[in-house]
């Protein structure tokens, strides 16, 4: 795939309420805005939550198309359910505790898509981080008002 290791930066700014307008660091990819559900936003857009769980799916539709592709058999059609479940850890804290994704694809080739069940996994970025959990270190700097 044409993606290169290295480092990206997300910008995500405070827009009002709990809407935040997330900003890529590159000049082809659009904005887009998030939102909580209520009471806390008023859920017109999409929460991390629901990002998390569209980018696990999202990621499996890209891979596995890749690779029939690869196999050299065409992806006709493509589309994917993903379900997931929200819980409560040991302290009370929603968490996500729950990803099911199923994909249903068209190909040209039964035997290629055969090939890929067992491959194309592991070539998904999102969901093997997602599954072996990213490391995350989080740093607070507090910004001055000016002035």
């Amino acid at each position: 795939m044409a993606i290169e290791e290295g480092d990206f930066k997300t910008r995500i700014e405070l827009e009002e309420g709990y809407r935040f307008i997330i900003h890529f660091d590159d000049e082809r990819t659009s904005d887009f805005y998030m939102d909580e559900p209520a009471p806390l936003g008023t859920g017109e857009y999409p929460n991390a939550g629901k990002f998390l769980a569209a980018a696990v799916g999202n990621c499996l539709c890209a891979s596995l198309t890749y690779c029939v592709r690869r196999h050299h058999a065409e992806m006709n059609s493509l589309w994917a359910e993903v379900y997931t479940t929200l819980g409560r850890n040991e302290k009370g804290r929603l968490r996500i505790t729950n990803i099911i994704v199923k994909l249903h694809p068209e190909v040209s080739d039964e035997l290629k898509l055969d090939r890929c069940r067992d491959l194309f996994e592991d070539f998904c970025i999102v969901t093997e981080s997602v599954k072996n959990g990213v490391p995350i270190q989080v740093q607070i700097e507090q910004t001055k008002k000016e002035g």
